[in-house]
């Protein structure tokens, strides 16, 4: 249990850290485009149906009033066992991540900043190793990546990868482009 706390207190001292330079580079000048199908969002309530794996909190510009948003990432279970197996994310992998506004309370216990369930955004990311599900702009370093404003499901805001995603990404390099250390469900 100690260890698990550890790691759930090193991701969220990490994800303080890094989360306000990593949602400024979410932001794209793109056109909103019909995305490949294997981009856009799952015909599926991975709310329910899916594993969370993780969630991190960006702090709000003054820190006294808490977060500004929560990210919260999902992926389906067979994906999630394979990479606790090998390490690997098998091509289709598909991880969806939320974008959710934050409301900051006084509670008897403290303050804190929760999801009231307004959705920002979502990104999309799908392991293609193999280059088979697309190889266009949206197809790079192993994944296929797409961002969709709001409860978009098949426009993407996302023109090319290099210049709209990597930026946030880049840091995970050797973890397959996935910032693993911020997911406890993904520790090895």
């Amino acid at each position: 249990m100690k260890s698990i706390q550890g790691s759930l207190l090193l991701a969220s001292a990490a994800a303080l850290v890094l989360w306000p330079a990593l949602l400024s580079a979410q932001i794209t000048n793109s056109p909103p485009v019909t995305a490949e199908a294997a981009l856009q969002i799952p015909n599926v309530d991975y709310r329910k149906e899916w594993v969370e794996i993780g969630s991190v909190s960006s702090l709000a510009d003054k820190s006294e009033e808490g977060s500004k948003q929560i990210d919260t990432v999902y992926i389906e279970r067979k994906n999630l066992e394979s990479y606790l197996k090998d390490g690997k994310f098998p091509d289709g992998t598909v991880l969806v991540k939320e974008l959710l506004t934050t409301k900051t309370e006084q509670l008897t216990t403290g303050k804190i900043s929760y999801a009231p369930g307004v959705l920002k955004a979502r990104f999309v990311m799908v392991k293609d190793s193999g280059g088979k599900l697309g190889s266009g702009p949206r197809f790079g370093d192993g994944w296929g990546w797409a961002f969709y404003q709001g409860t978009e499901t098949t426009k993407t805001v996302t023109g090319d990868f290099k210049v709209d995603c990597v930026g946030c990404h880049q840091a995970a390099k050797g973890e397959d482009m996935i910032h693993v250390r911020l997911y406890p469900l993904l520790q090895r």
